[in-house]
């Protein structure tokens, strides 16, 4: 099992906010690129420890219901690859 991303380290995009669980980058003017880490957090806190595989499970889940109720309610997604607006030693 490989270790827990705590942390991003993304050079290449202007570094918008670091929250509790996501990153936000700045790609361009008008779009975001937000990385669903493995931190964990509980009232408020963020805890040491992360859990390896929870963002990469956290945006197959977000990406799964925006699919699913794209046609009810729009979403934020652009459907571009997000492995396009980096460098390709920060993949």
């Amino acid at each position: 099992m490989s270790a827990a991303l705590l942390t991003t380290t993304i050079t290449s995009l202007p570094l918008l906010a670091k929250g509790k669980v996501r990153d936000n980058y700045a790609v361009g003017a008008d779009r975001l690129l937000m990385v669903a880490t493995d931190r964990l957090s509980a009232f408020d806190v963020v805890m040491g420890e992360g859990i390896p595989g929870k963002g990469e499970l956290l945006t197959q889940m977000a990406l799964f219901w925006f699919a699913h109720l794209g046609h009810i309610v729009p979403n934020h997604l652009t459907g571009d690859d997000p492995c396009s607006v980096v460098t390709a030693e920060e993949r």
